[in-house]
């Protein structure tokens, strides 16, 4: 472990950043007294990620069907081929009603 006191670490700290890089623990001080460390952190996964929500002995299976091709419709529905249902002429009165009138914002805003 290196302990280095706060000036020393502000005027080298690319060089104590290197260190921890190579595994260091470094013990910042002020007028010798510990107050922080630096240590490195977990090196990340560099393998690719499985999928599914862990390890088959886990009790996982990830299905044949998950690998298969979507159904038409939905595939049409995702692409945009489909209507859209809230712009559908049948829903337009519902939805409207919805809506609030100018009358409504002329009486807040004169209120």
């Amino acid at each position: 472990m290196i302990s280095v006191n706060t000036h020393e670490v502000k005027a080298k700290l690319s060089e104590y950043l290197a260190a921890v890089e190579a595994g260091e623990v470094v013990q910042i001080c002020r007028r010798n007294v510990p107050i922080a460390q630096l240590v490195p952190l977990p090196k990340p996964e560099t393998g690719p990620r499985p999928i599914g929500l862990g390890p088959t002995e886990e009790g996982y299976d990830i299905p044949d069907s998950f690998f298969e091709p979507l159904p038409e419709d939905l595939l049409q529905a995702f692409n945009g081929e489909l209507p859209d249902p809230l712009l559908d002429e049948s829903l337009a009165p519902a939805l409207k009603a919805a809506e609030p009138t100018a009358k409504g914002y002329a009486g807040k805003a004169g209120a």
